[in-house]
């Protein structure tokens, strides 16, 4: 082996070539670096030959990564300087009071305590979060916690609370902070410049000064960030409410709270929704939403040209990953308030004010009205196959919730008939006609508890109408799926029931 290596060194042929290598790769790394400096040089003859409007302005800086960011002004400093004064104590209290005095004849000396000794989080500061977070900080609040990775542009100021044009550049925090300390300086702003996934959750929804969140608002408009949140909340007992979208909306008087289970007509609960029960998450957790029913010459979501979807992935054109790329058209008014809605739950909740919200009682009359028919139903198929006998069905139970027909009608089947996708007067039934008993018996005599086998899984949507003909033929008759159903109309349905079996199995 050393001969041979004595051999190949000492071969002219070897050591030329070896050389050539070596003196190629010097050559290469040279001519690279003197590119890189010519790059550079370039460069910076260019951004000093561009004459910058802003440089012969007083009050502002050069341009940033996050665009032109003002100098404080002697009304800034002056602000923050009051600030700092009022949070280290040095200021007299009754003139907090005093601003504060139609809040405490409202709520009372407990509940302004409560409110001024309160820490809030508020994750997305656009036109939503902005206002809640105004209305809150001019209520007493006393620690918010600010989360965007946004900066204010000269689009957010339609509806942005109090962001000006000085502030476009201005991430979306520090404005608010900026812009509300000359408001409420007694205020403390914990100002995170960050978007909000699952991998941050603990540190951003962290305790402050060892004092845990009071209350969670929910501002986001992206659904995977928005579920990852509402899922943490859950999961940690932090209490929280989510806004759900403002976007195409334009009637207030539609706008209400309500659980996140029982929410309709709202494009982003409905996902929002689907996604948390999947995860096992199916009430609990209150959401604003607006239950205006979308019509003709109304806003909607825009859609993306056609030459967009030519270039490739249409994902690619998004800002940030899974995040929306197509414009939603926002009344300024709206998010507004939504933001205020939010702020005003809050307040109730901290201080421990009387709530009796107006619940969707049409919506709730529909579902429990499905379950009875889900019930009449099912007792039909149970004295079929228990050879007709009347009294088998007394006391007959069937394991589903009003909860469930919701998910089962809005989620799974898109609140629309599988036959027929007719939207109007629907009905749950069972899907496929019982091969073997489906009634289950626990215990004997009197303390025998009756139950049908029947899951969310064997469940269709269809109208009145289509249900009654189905169980005629189906369920109590001989016809099967296939005489009365398309290819099509059995593959939808199956696929669907597939939707409602994976919630099924996260259900509590």
């Amino acid at each position: 082996m050393a001969s041979l290596l004595s051999q190949t060194t000492s071969n002219n042929k070897v050591q030329l070539a070896a050389t050539a290598v070596v003196s190629a790769a010097v050559a290469a790394g040279a001519i690279l670096s003197y590119q890189r400096l010519q790059k550079d040089e370039r460069l910076n003859r260019l951004k000093q030959s561009i004459p910058n409007p802003l440089d012969d302005q007083p009050g502002v800086q050069k341009l940033t990564r996050v665009g032109p960011l003002p100098k404080p002004d002697k009304e800034d400093e002056h602000n923050q300087i009051l600030a700092h004064r009022a949070q280290n104590g040095d200021f007299d209290d009754e003139l907090f009071l005093e601003q504060l005095a139609r809040n405490r004849v409202f709520l009372g000396d407990a509940g302004l305590s409560k409110l001024r000794n309160s820490f809030v989080i508020i994750v997305g500061c656009g036109g939503v979060g902005s206002h809640a977070c105004a209305a809150l900080s001019r209520s007493g609040v006393s620690k918010i916690r600010l989360i965007d990775f946004d900066q204010v542009t000269l689009s957010s100021l339609n509806r942005h609370a109090v962001a000006t044009l000085a502030d476009v550049g201005l991430p979306k925090v520090q404005c608010l902070q900026r812009r509300l300390c000359a408001v409420t300086p007694w205020t403390k702003f914990d100002l995170r410049l960050q978007k909000f996934d699952k991998s941050v959750a603990d540190d951003l929804l962290a305790d402050w000064e060892g004092q845990k969140p009071d209350f969670v608002i929910d501002a986001i408009d992206n659904i995977e960030s928005k579920v990852e949140l509402l899922k943490y909340c859950h999961d940690h007992g932090l209490p929280v409410i989510s806004a759900m979208g403002a976007g195409t909306k334009s009637d207030p008087t539609r706008v209400m709270v309500g659980d996140i289970g029982a929410s309709f007509e709202d494009g982003l609960s409905r996902a929002t929704r689907r996604k948390l029960k999947l995860l096992g998450v199916t009430s609990g957790i209150p959401v604003v939403y607006s239950t205006e029913k979308m019509g003709e010459g109304k806003a909607a979501l825009l859609p993306l040209p056609e030459e967009e979807f030519k270039k490739g992935d249409v994902g690619d054109l998004g800002a940030l990953p899974d995040f929306r790329v197509r414009i939603l058209p926002v009344l300024g008014t709206m998010p507004a308030v939504f933001g205020y809605v939010a702020a005003n739950h809050v307040i109730l909740k901290i201080t421990g004010y009387p709530m009796d919200y107006q619940p969707a009682k049409a919506r709730d009359k529909m579902y429990e009205a499905i379950l009875a028919y889900v019930q009449a139903s099912e007792e039909k198929v149970v004295r079929m196959i228990e050879g007709g006998h009347t009294d088998v069905c007394v006391g007959l139970k069937v394991p589903i919730t009003p909860g469930d027909i919701a998910f089962v009608v809005e989620e799974a089947f898109r609140g629309r008939s599988a036959v027929t996708g007719v939207p109007t007067k629907l009905m749950l039934i069972r899907w496929r006609k019982p091969t073997t008993t489906t009634l289950i018996r626990i215990g004997e005599g009197k303390d025998e508890q009756k139950s049908s086998n029947l899951r969310l899984r064997d469940l269709v949507c269809m109208t009145k109408e289509e249900a009654v003909r189905h169980q005629k033929e189906v369920l109590l008759g001989d016809k099967s799926l296939e005489d009365l159903y398309s290819p099509e109309v059995i593959e939808l349905v199956e696929r669907q029931q597939k939707e409602a079996e994976a919630y099924e199995r996260h259900r509590p």
